[in-house]
């Protein structure tokens, strides 16, 4: 009986590693990509009306110019309309987090600050991992406001969404809003992005 309970905890010490060593190279990754000319941008979120904390996002403006600008006016509400007061709409567990439908607020609308829907810019960054930003779209070129935050790796979505930023700061409030998903993606609480803007 020791001994297997020594082998279980080593085996959970060995999977506790691993991961560890996976989460790192994932925020290499992520790192490798980063610029000190890039922008970081900052939502502010509530659950339920109750503040939750700040997320921080960098954007590879270095990469994708044009998607990265169109999120970093929408969080500084530059032309009028932006994410102020929008909400994340869509949930999926251990997936990911969706958000930026400023229109109709239920995944059916957006808004681009390019007067329409705008292309798939590059494929060039991969969905390696969790705090990853990238375009929600209804097809290829039909970029506009939605977007969403990875949960986990998800490669299947390679070369159909483009990434274009990730999480530098937050990603405890991320994991937050993942919890409140369901399998078919509806929210179980209002979770709403307060205020946003641009910090650098």
């Amino acid at each position: 009986m020791l001994s297997y309970c020594c082998c279980q905890h080593y085996y959970w010490q060995c999977s506790v590693f691993i991961m560890c060593i996976f989460l790192q190279m994932i925020i290499s990754s992520c790192q490798a990509l980063s610029r000190e000319s890039n922008p970081v941008v900052f939502f502010d979120i509530t659950i339920d009306d109750k503040d939750a904390g700040r997320i921080i996002m960098e954007l590879f403006t270095h990469i994708v110019s044009r998607t990265a600008e169109n999120f970093r006016a929408l969080c500084t509400g530059e032309m009028g309309f932006g994410y102020r007061r929008s909400i994340f709409h869509r949930i999926i567990p251990e997936f990911m987090c969706q958000g930026g439908d400023i229109t109709n607020q239920d995944g059916t609308g957006g808004k681009s600050i390019y007067e329409g829907k705008f292309e798939d810019e590059s494929f060039e960054v991969r969905h390696t991992g969790p705090g990853l930003l990238s375009m929600a779209n209804r097809g290829r070129d039909t970029n506009n406001s939605q977007f969403f935050i990875t949960l986990k790796k998800a490669e299947h979505l390679d070369c159909k969404h483009v990434a274009f930023g990730f999480v530098k700061d937050g990603m405890d409030v991320v994991r937050r809003i993942g919890e409140l998903g369901a399998k078919d993606g509806k929210p179980t609480k209002t979770i709403t992005i307060s205020d946003c803007g641009q910090i650098m």
